[in-house]
């Protein structure tokens, strides 16, 4: 049995009796994608995160996208400038494009979209200077600013900016709650056909797409596969085309042996996803920087890089991610230095016990993520007891209870993360910025951090224009988190992608893989 017929067959079983049977085509005109989460809705507008994003990306349009150089291009905006001193933005959008429903998009729409982004997304601060959308010409859209936001060009992206059409979503319901989110009329290269939780999202051809020959499948199917090593199995059988977040250590290991498939490392920058040790600051003896400076230096991040996680991804150093061109790595590493830790343990008046115990903590860690959290928070117990810290791990079982965990404090210490999200103003701010202190709010400021002095660098960087000067105000800025430990940086997560080697052009820009696919296709 050939490649073709067995991919061809596996598909149809796998969609037969889910409603998507009508869809097995042959390969040569279907794109075959695979991630794990099941997105709650199809709506990047009100959601963050790459289980909306991804289908999200390929259903909406955004004003602009970005290449792999963290530079704009035109895609529904064909160009752009500001004015008023940087307190308007006027985008000028393309001739002739549509929505799915053949209705032409035009400038109310982008108002509309931004406006309701602006309500609703829970990345509040990207889109917080802006105050109305003027709309003087069908095809000319008017941001005005209340301040100058050199975030806006980031937040006009894919990931966040999916432009809605007004006469399908200004219904009179809530957005939120809207049932349409789960079968949305967009303006992206492909359009929902179905959604079936859990099992897959259909996605056609969009012909009015205002790309001349492009999207370049007449179908594109997202398959829901929870399951890492199911994922990995499909892809090296054929089964499925590609994988956009393929960062699981087991899947990689067993992909590289594949001759029929590629991994690679190219592109993501701006997502920015760091991991690291972070500390509730309201408890002791965590409030004591001392302490969390001896944390530091009893870690060490060249093992877990190197063994447990095999080299596949970076160091993290600071808050701002390698890759970002805000990044510095002139802070301190804290190398791994047992001597500085016990030092500095003593110093904190944290002595040894008989048994050399100094004090005991427990660390948390989220769960179900491809850099194998709960191994890190392992290895932490004998990598801290070497300085007298008996550590506890406390697995939650499932996100929810995790979340409420740490958003309302009840933790010593929590093994995780966050993404960069492109500009600090839409994802770094919101960790470290005193006034985002919410209690019950995951991802907020949940170490209770407060830094008059880093309040100050990150709303002047929020309004500076001048990139130069907003490298100055951030490079402080990561000095002083650094320093004050509120977590300590331990990696990058791995954001590979993998796909068979007959896929060309998968996308290599830094948002992938929230990004439109439009450009994927098919080598013969």
């Amino acid at each position: 049995m050939t490649i073709q017929l067995q991919r061809r067959e596996l598909l149809a079983l796998m969609l037969a009796g889910t409603g998507f049977d009508a869809f097995a085509a042959g390969p040569s005109d279907m794109l075959v994608v695979a991630m794990g989460p099941t997105p709650a809705h199809l709506n990047s507008a009100i959601q963050s995160g790459t289980a909306t994003g991804i289908p999200a990306a390929q259903i909406f349009a955004s004003p602009v996208r970005y290449d792999n150089g963290w530079d704009p291009k035109p895609y529904l905006a064909e160009s752009w400038a500001f004015q008023d001193d940087g307190k308007s933005l006027l985008l000028k959008l393309v001739a002739g494009a549509t929505f799915h429903d053949g209705r032409p998009i035009t400038s109310e729409d982008v108002a509309f979209s931004i406006m309701t982004i602006k309500a609703n997304h829970p990345f509040q601060s990207m889109f917080a200077a802006v105050e109305k959308v003027d709309t003087p010409s069908p095809q000319i859209a008017v941001i005005r600013l209340k301040e100058p936001q050199p975030a806006i060009m980031m937040a006009l992206s894919p990931a966040f900016c999916p432009i809605l059409p007004k006469h399908f979503f200004d219904d009179g319901q809530p957005i939120r709650t809207n049932p349409k989110n789960m079968l949305p009329v967009g303006s992206g290269p492909y359009k929902v056909v179905e959604f079936k939780p859990r099992e897959a999202i259909v996605l056609e051809r969009h012909a009015g797409f205002f790309i001349k020959d492009r999207p370049k499948f007449q179908r594109l199917i997202i398959r829901l596969m929870a399951d890492p090593s199911t994922q990995t199995l499909a892809l090296a059988r054929g089964e499925i085309d590609c994988l956009p977040q393929a960062g699981d250590l087991a899947m990689l290991r067993e992909l590289r042996k594949s001759p029929d498939v590629v991994i690679s490392n190219k592109g993501g920058d701006a997502i920015g996803p760091l991991g690291w040790l972070a500390f509730n600051l309201k408890k002791k003896p965590f409030d004591d920087v001392r302490v969390r400076k001896a944390i530091a230096y009893a870690i060490d991040k060249h093992f877990i890089l190197d063994k447990l996680l095999q080299g596949i991804t970076k160091r993290a150093t600071g808050p701002i991610a390698p890759g970002s061109p805000f990044y510095t790595d002139k802070v301190e590493h804290y190398e791994l230095d047992l001597k500085k830790s016990a030092a500095l343990l003593d110093a904190a008046g944290l002595k040894p016990d008989a048994s050399g115990q100094r004090f005991g903590m427990t660390i948390d860690y989220l769960p179900n993520t491809p850099d194998n959290s709960q191994t890190i928070a392992e290895y932490l117990k004998p990598a801290l007891k070497k300085v007298g810290i008996e550590v506890t791990v406390r697995a939650s079982p499932d996100f929810p209870t995790w979340a409420r965990r740490i958003s309302t404090y009840d933790f010593d210490a929590t093994m995780d993360g966050a993404f960069n999200y492109g500009d600090p103003v839409i994802g770094v701010h919101r960790t470290y910025l005193t006034s985002n202190i919410k209690p019950g709010v995951i991802w907020s400021n949940t170490q209770h951090y407060s830094n008059p002095r880093v309040d100050e660098l990150l709303t002047q960087a929020s309004v500076e224009r001048d990139v130069d000067k907003r490298k100055k105000l951030y490079a402080e800025f990561q000095r002083i988190v650094v320093d004050d430990v509120p977590q300590v940086f331990i990696h990058v997560w791995a954001m590979d992608w993998a796909a068979r080697k007959n896929i060309a052009d998968m996308p290599e820009t830094i948002w992938a893989p929230i990004t439109p696919m439009d450009s994927v296709s098919r080598r013969a």
